[in-house]
């Protein structure tokens, strides 16, 4: 009965930090807009399963990075109240992975979408 109380309670706990991101993170807010708006428009057109399955692999990664990042600025302001170089590049290059992820997603999404915007529009 403890282990089940353990799992609830972990599940507890990540629904919390969720909800703390959507929040008082304004980029994860942006990021799940986009992605809500972006599956909605996935189910208008018609995604196959591979494009639903890169989909929602390219937006996990994005807000799954956008978490990672967000818990560790905190550690650093934790650690770290005081502006030091190291402290920076920690905070910098979790940055830089979120920017990366949202690049290539953003890249992903124009492979998928623009065909099938073009041929809805166009009709080819």
């Amino acid at each position: 009965m403890s282990t089940q109380r353990g799992i609830l309670e972990s599940f507890g706990f990540a629904v919390a930090g969720i909800r703390e991101a959507i929040q008082n993170e304004p980029n994860f807010k942006i990021h799940l807009g986009i992605a809500v708006l972006t599956l909605v428009l996935a189910y208008f057109l018609k995604f196959t399963i591979l494009e639903w399955l890169l989909l929602t692999s390219v937006i996990s990664f994005v807000l799954v990075l956008e978490l990672v990042n967000t818990s560790l600025e905190a550690i650093v302001d934790l650690v770290s109240p005081e502006i030091r170089v190291k402290a920076k590049l920690a905070k910098d290059v979790a940055a830089a992975s979120v920017l990366i992820a949202s690049t290539f997603a953003t890249a992903a999404g124009i492979l998928l979408f623009l065909p099938k915007i073009l041929n809805l529009v166009l009709g080819f």
